[in-house]
């Protein structure tokens, strides 16, 4: 038996050594090939490069932050106003001199937006309605008496008179109370009113109050919110009627105008007659109905609109500060518990006898003394008591 050669059995050792080393190095190069595709597919990937690659490894963008919502302009912390028509606007001198009632105390002007007459006071494209039927007028500019307004430290109350409208009943009849027998319902005066159920009056008058806040007015006060309280009543009729109680059908249009202007920055209003928290008056105005979807009531206690009697006062308009008095506690307890600021319409207006500053004063310390949120002096004619404004 031959001997096995040592150094044939060294190379074979060696041989078999450098195939060890040799399958080693070629394992580490497929590793590192390995590590490195990786790597190159996750770079791939966090640059959004690479055809094919899934839509979850695309880089997300970055989410903008939502616009913040407008916030009301602070409140006085007692509103002292007046009301200004839209056509006293049009007067030389006129703007300036309310302006210049802030020396007296004056901090709110209260400025039609749309009146009695169903005309409104500009012209809008966020009201293209009533630039079609033609109530849209230029009796000023809003942006700019919004802006000088502030520019004096003041609060703008824009006033939208919504279901009495004339106007819109002229030209669009189809959105009118009708009248039992043909053609459209008026009341005593002969004025028209609009449906209280008909979405697209809605949609009027909350298209006019968005163009007054996108003005920069602060608030918007409804005035005639509410059925009509005169006239043959007996011979109206609704297209469209729900069957609800009137105040609910209020409610309902106050719940709306808030949800399209609040976004806005504005507060929600709305005047009221000064008896409305007293008895149901079958006009739709609930003050616990509808302050639930408002920022104030303004109830217009007017001393000689109230009765003999009322209240267990002989003569109302006589004693003033007693019947306000009697009016807004009624009201206070109509809205407790709710967020609702009261602020009063007070008569600054003579009417059944003379009204002298003692009688404007009289009203104001009677909203005085309930803590009210303030008052508004009322003169259709636009002229008011010197001292009334006084704080």
């Amino acid at each position: 038996m031959l001997q096995p050669d040592p150094n044939e059995r060294f190379r074979s050792r060696r041989h078999q050594a450098r195939r060890r080393r040799a399958t080693q190095r070629i394992t580490a190069v497929a590793i590192v090939g390995v590590a490195a595709a990786v790597a190159a597919l996750g770079a791939t990937s966090l640059s959004g490069g690479g055809e094919g690659e899934h839509p979850s490894s695309k880089p997300k963008a970055a989410e903008k932050a939502p616009p913040k919502k407008p916030t009301p302009r602070p409140l006085p912390d007692e509103i002292r106003g007046v009301h200004v028509t839209m056509a006293l606007m049009t007067l030389d001198g006129k703007f300036e001199e309310y302006l210049s009632l802030a020396d007296e105390g004056l901090n709110t002007f209260q400025l039609d937006v749309k009146d009695e007459n169903g005309e409104v006071a500009f012209e809008s494209p966020a009201a293209p309605l009533a630039r079609k039927v033609g109530a849209a007028q230029s009796y000023y500019r809003p942006k700019a008496v919004a802006k000088r307004v502030h520019d004096e430290g003041l609060y703008l109350i824009g006033r939208v008179v919504v279901f009495e409208d004339p106007f819109l009943t002229s030209e669009r009849p189809d959105m009118a109370i009708q009248r039992r027998g043909g053609g459209i319902w008026t009341n005593d005066g002969g004025l028209g009113w609009t449906n209280q159920y008909d979405k697209r009056v809605w949609d009027y008058n909350v298209d006019i109050a968005e163009s007054a806040a996108r003005a920069g007015f602060d608030e918007i006060m409804f005035d005639y919110v509410r059925f009509p309280s005169d006239g043959p009543i007996e011979l109206a009729q609704w297209p469209g009627r729900v069957n609800e109680r009137k105040g609910v059908t209020i409610a309902r249009f106050l719940e709306y105008a808030r949800e399209r202007l609040s976004p806005l920055g504005v507060r929600i209003s709305a005047a009221v007659f000064g008896l409305a928290a007293t008895r149901d008056l079958g006009i739709g105005q609930r003050p616990h109905l509808l302050g639930p979807h408002l920022d104030a009531v303004y109830p217009m206690v007017y001393p000689s609109h109230y009765g003999p009697g009322e209240y267990g006062i002989a003569d109302p308009n006589g004693n003033p500060g007693a019947t306000v008095t009697m009016s807004l506690r009624h009201f206070r307890r109509s809205l407790l518990g709710l967020n609702t600021q009261i602020v009063p319409w007070l008569q600054d207006f003579t009417y059944g006898r003379t009204y002298t500053l003692a009688d404007v004063r009289a009203q104001i310390e009677a909203s005085r003394r309930l803590r009210t949120g303030g008052f508004l002096l009322w003169n259709a004619g636009g002229v008011y008591t010197d001292g009334a404004l006084s704080p």
